[in-house]
């Protein structure tokens, strides 16, 4: 049957618009990061910086880390306000932390003479911190960090943007910017993960912490851990996951910041600042302190 020539030239531009979207395809594909490649530029970019290429290939592997939108788009929510301080002070919060001194009271009164910290303050720390341990975070630090390094990538970028629920989105010039800085400092803390489990002979992909990158009972972000933690029990490794390591660590770090003893109730607040920047978490840790001093 013969075809009518607007039929004809209906089927002919169709076929000219198909044959164009199949050219193009290969460059609209080629400016997003195939699935389980997303790390391909930071491994590059790790190497360049020194890393041994066979130890980044064998870190940054598809099969054991993974880009995780739903864990990072956490930090862009987050509301330091919003969190209940307060729990730390009830009756329990601070009977266990009585417990706590007196299970590791020769790692606390040793650090306690070292560091000239106060014991109260390192317990109050780590109550707030991690409950004393009994709550360590639940995300693979590494995946965190390289998700957060490799957000230099526009595309990857908007997938972070696409995990934060619509009614908790900030907005998106302000989401920009704090992204244009966690990813320089997310580089910065993933280079340090891998130098300091390097260090202590343990695998980075085994580690899990806090939606931030914070890990161990201190919750040392990796920059710290690699810098000011400490070997409490004297076994020639430092382990955040292990009391004492974790107790002299936090002694160190207050002492690194400007603790001595006798210093001023104001000055305590400003070394305990730079812990955590927010005035309500270093209020409640100096009330901890009190309450433990009180007996």
């Amino acid at each position: 049957m013969e075809i009518l020539p607007d039929i004809r030239a209906h089927v002919t531009r169709c076929f000219f618009f198909m044959l164009v979207l199949f050219c193009l395809a290969p460059c609209v594909i080629a400016q997003q990061p195939a699935a389980g490649n997303e790390f391909d530029a930071l491994k590059q970019r790790l190497i360049k910086d020194g890393f041994a290429p066979e130890k980044i290939q064998n870190i940054l592997t598809k099969d054991t880390v993974s880009f995780s939108p739903a864990g990072v788009s956490m930090f862009f929510v987050h509301s330091e306000s919003s969190l209940n301080y307060d729990q730390f002070l009830s009756k329990d919060s601070i009977a266990n932390a009585f417990q706590y001194m007196a299970d590791h009271k020769k790692a606390l009164d040793q650090a306690q003479e070292i560091y000239g910290v106060d014991k109260t303050v390192i317990t109050a720390i780590l109550l707030v911190e991690t409950r004393l341990g009994n709550y360590l975070g639940n995300q693979t630090v590494i995946n965190t960090l390289a998700t957060m390094a490799s957000l230099t990538d526009e595309t990857l970028r908007e997938r972070i943007w696409n995990a934060i629920p619509d009614q908790k989105k900030p907005e998106k010039d302000t989401f920009l910017k704090k992204v244009t800085l966690r990813a320089k400092w997310g580089y910065e803390e993933l280079k340090a993960l891998i130098r300091y489990t390097d260090r202590e002979g343990v695998d980075p992909k085994t580690i899990r912490g806090s939606y931030a990158g914070a890990m161990g009972i201190p919750q040392f972000m990796p920059s710290n851990a690699l810098t000011l933690a400490k070997d409490g029990n004297n076994d020639d490794s430092i382990d955040l996951f292990d009391h004492s390591d974790a107790i002299f660590s936090v002694a160190n770090y207050l002492k690194h910041h400007g603790w001595d003893p006798g210093i001023s109730r104001q000055r305590q607040h400003e070394v305990l600042f730079r812990y955590n920047h927010s005035n309500y978490y270093v209020d409640t840790l100096m009330k901890i302190s009190d309450r433990l001093k009180e007996g």
